[in-house]
């Protein structure tokens, strides 16, 4: 388990003072994949970083399985962040070192014998699929070849811990979502407590379990991923959530309406059963589907529709109660004049 207490990170820069991470709580329970989603000088890196102290708190207390890094002396850390590993959005492999030799540089820091190095690093290998790549240089991977060692490096030493900052930033789509399988596979067979920073509402929806949103410094919303898809309350955590989901109706439609336009949101069981289809044969309205969408978090299906109605007023406002009394929530965007 990893509780973040009251932790503060204050900057000192030409005569001012900068407040990276203000005041902020946490518990990341043991085994579960954590993330921490805001945008560029959110504080999200600095509180990361302060989990390992490479940033030191300010003020506050890191606790790490009941162990308070903060309080440790310089020998206790160093033995402490060996079961904390850690991946970087730019790799930081060593060009002139092989594949094998950059990930046995964290098991030679260590101090562990030639046997045990050659027997881990081969099976590190195994975990991330990069066996045949053994004796390659960096310069000759791709790029989530690169992340793949950079994570094979990261769980040398069999980390508790496995802090990811920007992990997949610098990767193309298709290549972010090998790295994001792996992570999971990773968490699911090794029990590795994961902290993913990003600033991609869409790795937090493939990976995370709970979700925090970081804003100035400040955690402002916190829950479990599908929470925070089905009931933001804050408008940052609506707009990245909208990156994914689409729900602004373009200005095009709204002028072409004829009929009562609708937003309905179905969550779990309710985005799987016919309900429009069954509103439809029930009442004398016609519906046009504008938008549609669902998406799988966490496994759970979330469905977005817009529709437009149209018909008789009384019979629409019956087709909405219907609607609304089955669903998740239901909006009237728009009534034709």
């Amino acid at each position: 388990m990893i509780e973040i207490k009251d932790v503060t990170k204050i900057y000192t820069s030409k005569n001012r003072q900068v407040i990276g991470v203000d005041h902020v709580s946490l518990t990341i329970q043991a085994g579960e994949i954590f993330g921490v989603i805001g945008y560029s000088g959110a504080g999200k890196s600095t509180l990361l970083r302060c989990l390992n102290l490479l940033e030191r708190p300010t003020s506050g207390q890191i606790m790490i399985d009941g162990v308070d890094l903060t309080s440790l002396n310089s020998e206790q850390l160093r033995q402490a962040r060996l079961k904390i590993g850690m991946i970087f959005q730019h790799f930081y492999l060593v060009s002139s070192k092989t594949v094998f030799e950059n990930i046995a540089f964290a098991l030679k820091a260590a101090n562990k014998p030639k046997e045990e190095i050659e027997k881990r690093v081969n099976e590190l290998l195994d975990i991330v699929g990069l066996s045949d790549k053994r004796d390659a240089y960096p310069a000759q991977l791709s790029g989530g070849q690169k992340q793949r060692v950079g994570i094979a490096r990261a769980l040398a030493n069999d980390p508790n811990v496995l802090l990811c900052d920007e992990a997949t930033s610098a990767l193309d789509p298709s290549t972010t979502k090998s790295i994001l399988t792996l992570l999971k596979k990773i968490n699911r067979e090794l029990g590795i407590t994961i902290v993913l920073i990003t600033h991609e509402m869409e790795v937090v929806k493939d990976i995370c379990d709970r979700v925090a949103v970081m804003q100035n410094g400040k955690i402002i919303e916190l829950g479990t991923v599908y929470e925070l898809f089905t009931n933001p309350k804050e408008e940052l955590t609506k707009s990245f959530i909208n990156s994914i989901l689409q729900f602004e109706v373009p200005d095009h439609l709204l002028q072409k309406r004829t009929g009562t336009m609708v937003k309905i949101l179905f969550k779990g069981e309710s985005a799987e059963e016919a309900i429009v289809s069954d509103m439809l044969q029930t009442f004398k309205v016609k519906g046009n589907i504008l938008h549609g969408k669902i998406e799988y978090i966490q496994n759970i299906p979330l469905g977005v529709f817009i529709m437009e109605l149209t018909g008789e007023r009384k019979e629409i406002e019956r087709a909405l109660d219907y609607i609304s009394e089955r669903t998740n929530g239901l909006e009237v965007i728009a009534h034709a004049a």
